[in-house]
């Protein structure tokens, strides 16, 4: 083996000598084959976002802001706790599973049962039912500037999300996640109203930020128009804190 290396590189030295210009080029056409380091990795499946092995949760801090015409703001803050509690088929032979939702007011205080959301796994999409409606919150597979109907099974008319910044790394709080896609639901802004609403899925994780923004603003006399001054409307905002299996 040794002679055989010395030899080709005895060989390419001579040809060097002779024609360094094809060299050269020949040389730049190997290293153009190599993959950037930004494509190296395997891209993620869709349901990498939607993690389901039973008994894992997800903790969260929640922070609302409820805007009244004339009362100013109340903030709410608490917590969440979404537990994978079961799996069953349903009659289409679907996956569903039952994720059960927990609330406490603060660190330390009692878990208490608040809410169940339902999540359907298909091969091409993901709905969660929340409040009794169903939401696609993700098309598989995950791909940049992929746009769908979030209300494709619900009666709540057209509403295109959008995914961007797939695989990108997303910080929560001091957490950051190496492998992220955002979901931007809406993002309406005008002289009288803001709409807002954008989810963060982060690989073997799930959800881990949520933020919607639903305000009106005066427009009722030309001297507050375009000054973003709240009448009413709402912010709430998830984010990540702990996760874990029980």
């Amino acid at each position: 083996m040794h002679n055989l290396l010395n030899l080709f590189f005895f060989r390419f030295k001579a040809v060097f000598l002779q024609r360094p210009f094809f060299c050269l080029m020949l040389l730049g056409a190997v290293a153009g084959c190599t993959p950037a380091c930004d494509v190296c990795e395997e891209p993620l499946s869709g349901v990498a976002f939607f993690p389901t092995e039973i008994g894992s949760f997800v903790e969260y801090d929640v922070v609302e802001e409820e805007y009244t015409l004339g009362k100013g703001v109340m903030i709410r803050q608490y917590q969440w706790k979404e537990v994978m509690a079961e799996r069953y088929t349903d009659p289409m032979g679907q996956p569903v599973y039952r994720i059960a939702r927990y609330r406490r007011t603060a660190e330390g205080k009692r878990w208490t049962a608040d809410s169940t959301v339902m999540l359907r796994l298909a091969t091409d999409y993901a709905v969660r039912n929340e409040n009794g409606k169903d939401y696609v919150k993700m098309v598989f597979p995950p791909l940049e500037r992929k746009v769908w109907n979030g209300n494709l099974y619900n009666t709540g008319g057209d509403d295109s999300y959008e995914l961007i910044r797939v695989n990108k790394p997303y910080t929560v709080g001091k957490m950051t996640f190496d492998r992220t896609a955002t979901v931007v639901q809406q993002d309406d802004s005008t002289l009288v109203n803001r709409d807002s609403r954008v989810e963060v899925y982060a690989a073997g994780v799930g959800l881990v930020y949520r933020e919607s923004i639903l305000l009106q603003f005066c427009s009722s006399a030309p001297t507050c128009i375009g000054k973003a001054q709240i009448d009413f409307g709402t912010r709430r905002y998830i984010r990540f804190r702990n996760a874990g299996k029980e």
